[in-house]
């Protein structure tokens, strides 16, 4: 256990130092021994402050305050600093593509900033003020950024709902956060579909007790589609809204502790949590997972298919690359459409030298492109590396991308309330493991342990827990719901967080994220992961993707199931996959998993962010009544689903 005392001055008389060029082993060493002293290289390094931090760190273990009185503002450093640099301003900040309408449209960060300003400058006239709070409710385009960005300049709130969600979680965001103003747009392109918005904004109004004073819709002139999208009445245009308003060049510093944004996680079930972000903590860690994790450098160009509603979209489309100085892909889009090659495409056209996607959306484009001559057209070579985030990386996925591109593929593991990266492969400066999830970010001190807090040994299963303080940018409690936080992160393992994820540590210092701790098989009293049970099934060379889940059976408790999607060639082959599977099950984890059945679908039930609804797998399948989650990708599954099982009740 650290000294408390020390670790505040420690950092004045470093022993260490932060590596340059970057070397893991070296900085990993340095945040764990001495962390204060490291998160304050870190942030003279790479962060603009309007006033210096007398401490990197103070607080206590478990309500860490990074860099308190330390006044910055997270636009300034995401803009201004580049816009004042001239051989940066002309350089391109986002491009938004819209591949189902052949859509592309830039901005250079000058550019950025202009439009950043004006429309801080009329939130500022409809008088949100430092600590308001600002609802975003919009598509994948350079709108959405500019509005989280004007949000910062004038250091209100900015909460981004996911574009994906229906009126009653847009209400239900709305009534608990209380926002002075909502920033929506008139229409979305989902694959080739459109999505209207602002019917679903005058709902979610309706169905809200808390009503915003404004609310202002972005009505889009980049596509024109054959029937307007609907208007609400009493809404500010924002075209309207900005013309002739002098641009706000100045901003507004804050302390390094005070919410940039709140984000709702998408979970499962019951009410979302409200994760808050401090601004200080997210410029330091970004710039320093940019960088360092991801192996940016000023000037390339990052694509990250994640949207903006949810962490990875924060993270690694707007505020990450944006403070590391880089050119942002902003992906409006589906995987497959026009083809399975739109990725490929887009990394070729705009010379990416780094991609982040989810494991979910590769197997989606590998059942369309599973002999790689859709992707064997398009000149890679731009890139570094790829980079897997949001779900176990599997291994078909996993051999897909290397066999096809030759590029490091790398997994990340990460959470909403952290922001960025507690495990993966920073650099690609360790040697890649398949089925590894990787080491832990510097920064993060990891540990392994079992039911009574004690650490496990290597290889052995147990629940992955972070030790105490967390690092900057990690949340340190929930939107009006300390307790809550309290409860569910810090009560369980004294002096850890718990991240409610199942794994281990090898004997060479990889870390294996198995899957969630409910997601756990009780067979005869033994505890088996349906992690366990799907690294087996995916690996069949019929396979696409695969979910198992546990059963109830009289005898042993549980019993596992599967469920599989085959590739369109092999539908008909799945009783010969089921006798494959059963034996290899058998041969790989023993006679106790007692593995026997599959049904093959279309389509695997996942939210949108990739998380596979294993819990209403089980329910469905054990008769129990269950309610489908409002971040389900397609309901339309379940009905399928439901058909096959009556085969086996």
């Amino acid at each position: 256990m650290f000294n408390t005392k020390k670790l505040l001055y420690r950092y004045f008389s470093s022993k260490f130092k932060l590596s340059d060029p970057f070397n893991y082993e070296k900085d990993f060493k340095y945040s764990i021994k001495e962390p204060a002293s490291f998160w304050n290289d870190v942030s003279n390094k790479f962060v603009k402050w309007d006033k210096k931090y007398t401490k990197a760190y103070s607080g206590d273990k478990c309500n860490p305050e990074w860099f308190k009185g330390g006044l910055l503002n997270a636009c300034y450093n995401a803009l201004d600093v580049h816009v004042k640099n001239p051989e940066f301003k002309d350089r391109v900040a986002l491009i938004h593509e819209t591949p189902a309408r052949d859509n592309t449209n830039k901005l250079t960060y000058e550019q950025l900033w202009d439009e950043v300003c004006l429309l801080a400058r009329g939130l500022q006239n409809l008088g949100v003020e430092k600590g308001d709070r600002v609802i975003i409710y919009m598509p994948m385009v350079n709108q959405t950024v500019i509005a989280m960005l004007a949000c910062a300049r004038i250091a209100a709130i900015h909460s981004v709902v996911f574009g994906g969600f229906a009126s009653p979680q847009l209400a239900q965001r709305i009534e608990h956060c209380k926002p002075k103003v909502v920033i929506s747009c008139n229409f979305g392109i989902e694959g080739h579909k459109v999505n209207s918005y602002t019917p679903l904004v005058e709902n979610a109004l309706e169905l809200s007790s808390h009503k915003p004073n404004r609310v202002i819709v972005y009505n889009r002139k980049d596509i024109k589609l054959d029937v307007e999208s609907p208007k609400i009445s009493k809404t500010i245009d924002w075209y309207s809204f900005t013309k002739g308003l002098a641009p706000l060049r100045e901003y507004t510093p804050v302390d390094s502790t005070h919410p940039l944004y709140i984000l709702y996680t998408s979970g499962t079930t019951g009410m979302p949590k409200g994760i808050i972000r401090q601004t200080g903590g997210n410029v330091v860690g970004l710039n320093y997972a940019m960088r360092n994790c991801y192996g940016m450098k000023p000037g390339e160009t990052f694509f990250a298919t994640s949207d903006i509603g949810w962490t990875a979209g924060h993270t690694l489309s707007v505020y990450g690359p944006l403070y590391s100085g880089l050119t942002s892909i902003i992906f409006e889009g589906k995987p497959t459409i026009p083809d399975a090659g739109i990725y490929w495409k887009l990394i070729e056209k705009h010379r990416v030298d780094s991609f982040f996607s989810a494991p979910t959306a590769i197997r989606t484009v590998y059942r369309e492109d599973s002999d790689s001559k859709i992707i064997s057209k398009y000149d890679l070579s731009s890139l570094k590396s790829l980079w897997l985030g949001g779900e176990r990386l599997d291994t078909a996925s996993f051999n897909y991308l290397y066999n096809a591109t030759k590029k490091p593929v790398l997994d990340n593991y990460w959470q909403t309330e952290a922001g960025w990266p507690i495990i993966t492969n920073p650099s690609a400066q360790i040697k890649i493991k398949q089925n590894a999830t990787g080491k832990n970010v510097p920064g993060y001190n990891l540990f392994v342990l079992n039911s009574k807090s004690k650490p496990v040994k290597a290889n052995e299963m147990g629940e992955v827990c972070i030790k105490l303080p967390l690092p900057p940018g990690f949340t340190n409690t929930l939107y009006l719901n300390d307790e809550g936080y309290k409860r569910g992160y810090l009560e369980q393992y004294p002096g850890f967080l718990r991240t409610g994820d199942y794994g281990f540590k090898d004997k060479e210092g990889y870390y294996h994220i198995k899957n969630r701790v409910d997601d756990v098989i009780n067979v005869c009293g033994h505890r088996l992961s349906t992690g366990s049970f799907e690294e087996i099934i995916i690996k069949h060379p019929k396979v696409v993707e695969c979910a198992c889940f546990g059963i109830k059976d009289e005898l042993k408790g549980e019993v596992p199931f599967g469920v599989v999607v085959l590739k369109p060639q092999f539908k008909d082959d799945y009783l010969e996959v089921e006798k494959e599977l059963i034996k290899e099950i058998r041969n790989s984890i023993g006679p106790i998993a007692t593995f026997k059945n599959i049904i093959s679908v279309n389509c695997i039930p996942k939210t949108r962010s990739g998380k596979i609804l294993r819990n209403i797998l089980r329910k469905m399948y054990n008769g129990e009544d269950y309610t489908p989650p409002p971040t389900i990708e397609d309901c339309t599954v379940l009905v399928e689903i439901k058909k096959e099982f009556k085969k086996y009740i």
